[in-house]
């Protein structure tokens, strides 16, 4: 077993904290979401738009706790990305659930595979398995979503991806506490 060093413990515990709120904020957007998407109406299109912009922001505050061991630089990627997610949504959700469910699935791919890449490089910062799980689950959730939207009504089914994805940042926030507290791996 190695020591901690004391650069990780404080990103290791940065990104707790993150996954911690990120947790959280699938799960309360889940369930608003699941009462509200029955049909795409303004709370829903704003809920779609809100969660590529906390995709977005979560990515910043990653990359700035990270400093210290240099980011990842598809970071930058997934800012630009969850960006033009939370656009490509507000556009689209005007033209229905297929239109909507077709951009959600191919952020969703996107935005996964550009968390199994991080979490990839950061495996030894401990943690990061579910990260991993999460990323290669999400590329397959998004490409059903894609194949899946020529014939959507509904986009309600989005809340069940905020919510596994919730889980697997709450179990990596756990995973996480040991490498915090500059324990051993």
């Amino acid at each position: 077993m190695s020591t901690i060093d004391h650069g990780s413990a404080t990103i290791a515990a940065s990104l707790r904290k993150l996954y911690f709120a990120r947790f959280g904020f699938a799960i309360l957007w889940a369930v608003v979401f699941a009462i509200t998407a029955t049909t795409l109406n303004p709370l829903s299109i704003s809920l779609l738009v809100l969660y590529p912009v906390i995709d977005l922001i979560a990515a910043v505050i990653d990359y700035r706790a990270s400093r210290a061991i240099k980011p990842a630089p598809v970071l930058y990627i997934n800012m630009a990305l969850s960006l033009l997610a939370a656009v490509g949504l507000a556009i689209a959700a005007n033209s229905g659930a297929s239109a909507a469910l077709a951009v959600w699935g191919a952020w969703a791919i996107t935005a996964g595979a550009v968390q199994l890449i991080v979490a990839i490089t950061r495996r030894r910062l401990g943690g990061q398995v579910p990260m991993i799980l999460s990323g290669g689950i999400s590329v397959l959730a998004g490409t059903a979503f894609v194949l899946s939207s020529g014939t959507a009504t509904s986009v309600a089914g989005i809340a069940g991806y905020a919510v596994l994805g919730g889980i697997f940042f709450l179990v990596s926030a756990l995973l996480l506490g040991r490498t915090a507290k500059g324990g051993t791996r």
